[in-house]
């Protein structure tokens, strides 16, 4: 399966669109390994959603990988937050944490 090139798509958005918030995302463009936390986290920083906002209406087409998803699980068990302020925080529902957890045994 073939993945977007995330990285190029933010680097051409952020060349063309947003100049100005080209430094605050540098940090991220140049990992070597673009997560989709990355892609989450560059998302606010160009369009300014914050986690209550917009991100749930837009959450219905998103995709994680094992990976992503073991780091939101790992950041709820860190925090120790329930599935509802684990789902709100990262957009997501919280019937999508709870599949997560019951798949990978969590």
């Amino acid at each position: 399966m073939i993945k977007p090139d995330y990285k190029k798509i933010y680097k051409d958005l952020l060349k063309m669109k947003f100049p100005e918030k080209e430094e605050e995302c540098l940090s991220l463009l140049q990992k070597e390994n673009f997560s989709q936390l990355d892609v989450i986290k560059i998302e606010v920083i160009i369009f300014g959603k914050t986690q209550n906002e917009g991100l749930l209406s837009n959450g219905s087409h998103r995709s994680y990988d094992k990976s992503t998803i073991f780091k939101i699980l790992d950041y709820q068990k860190k925090k120790n937050l329930n599935n509802s302020e684990l789902a709100k925080h990262y957009g997501l529902s919280r019937n999508t944490v709870a599949k997560w957890k019951k798949y990978f045994r969590v």
